[in-house]
């Protein structure tokens, strides 16, 4: 009995895809079928980074072909392909970016920076290319996160190079002033030094351009989000009330302005103490699920409150890079991907395909 593209496509319906949690059909994944005699090949592309994932989705898909009767032998071909999608009206893209995700928060020091570099370098463990806009003009972190301490250079007197940390393209106010300098500015200056740090470093083919903004609500973050072409946002947060207050401030503020939100993210939502093993939710349980549940949102994950994940951010290694097996690493990796799938469920961005109108005297 010969074998039917009917029955390949039966059977990649009955799996499920364990990042987007939907079948490899309906996701569009499933490609190019190919049957010879009882030989088949399917290529899957997915819409996201998952270097970790792909040996996993390899045998998952061989495994369901080689059920199909008749079938003796079965291959599957695994990739992955980011593509540009829409941002907020009537912004325009950044040549070589072809995401921007924001990483905000309503107020300081819920996590939001080691939550953005993590992110950043979970992403490029994933296997995509990854950098990292230091937006945090007034305090900016991640030049000791990323353990940089060069200074960018320009070679044409006006566009600077991004400095590489971890295998991450970076830029921050931070690598321009001296450590202990305070930037005694005003909104509009703030706002002008961002954009030329966006808009005048050679980013260099990047899949997704994590920003971090300085915490708070104000004029200067409503300023970037009408400004920024940002694919989406990601909030960060702890369980604690006050925090989650003013976290859901920072989740309006990307409604108004039309941002998708991407998710929240919460920051030290268990305590285990390193000597005896116990657990404890210092700062209240439940927090950012529940915002999650008020505004329709994804919860994407809860990160634990762990010395090391400080350790290693003020080291300028961070959790992802220097336990890249371990716990924590393993979870920044699973809202690194659920990120990635989201945006790659997003509204595909087709400008850089319409033809440039050209007006001549004839």
């Amino acid at each position: 009995m010969a074998v039917s593209e009917l029955q390949v496509q039966t059977a990649l319906k009955t799996l499920v895809d364990p990042n987007t949690h939907k079948d490899y059909v309906a996701t569009k994944s499933a490609r190019n079928i190919k049957i010879d005699g009882g030989a088949v090949s399917v290529d899957i592309l997915l819409s996201y980074p998952a270097q970790s994932q792909i040996a996993t989705i390899k045998q998952q898909v061989e495994d369901a072909l080689k059920g199909i009767e008749g079938v003796t032998s079965a291959t599957a071909n695994v990739d992955f392909k980011i593509v540009s999608h829409s941002v907020q009206r009537g912004v325009k893209l950044i040549p070589n970016v072809k995401n921007i995700i924001a990483v905000a928060s309503g107020k300081g020091g819920v996590g939001k920076s080691t939550t953005a570099v993590n992110l950043a370098l979970a992403l490029a463990a994933e296997g995509a290319k990854v950098g990292m806009l230091d937006a945090d003009i007034y305090g900016p972190s991640q030049p000791t996160m990323l353990g940089i301490t060069d200074k960018p250079e320009s070679t044409d007197g006006k566009n600077l190079e991004p400095l590489v940390g971890h295998g991450i393209q970076a830029m921050s106010i931070g690598f321009l002033i001296d450590v202990e300098t305070p930037m005694v500015w005003r909104g509009p200056m703030v706002t002008q030094a961002l954009e030329q740090l966006l808009n005048n470093t050679n980013w260099k083919d990047l899949d997704y351009l994590v920003v971090d903004l300085p915490p708070g609500t104000g004029d200067i973050q409503l300023t970037l989000a009408q400004r920024v072409p940002v694919t989406g946002a990601v909030i960060v947060t702890t369980p604690q009330d006050i925090a989650l207050i003013d976290a859901r401030k920072g989740l309006k503020m990307f409604e108004k302005v039309g941002i998708p939100i991407i998710g929240v993210v919460e920051n030290m939502s268990l305590h285990i103490c390193s000597n005896c093993g116990h657990e404890e939710r210092i700062f209240g349980e439940g927090g950012g699920e529940r915002m999650c549940k008020d505004y329709n949102v994804e919860f994407l994950g809860a990160l634990p409150l762990d010395g090391s994940i400080r350790h290693d951010t003020d080291s300028g290694k961070p959790s992802v890079v220097s336990d890249p097996n371990g716990r924590v690493t393993d979870i920044y990796k699973q809202i690194a991907r659920r990120v990635a799938v989201k945006i790659g469920e997003s509204a595909v961005d087709h400008s850089s395909k319409f033809p440039s109108i050209v007006i001549s005297n004839t």
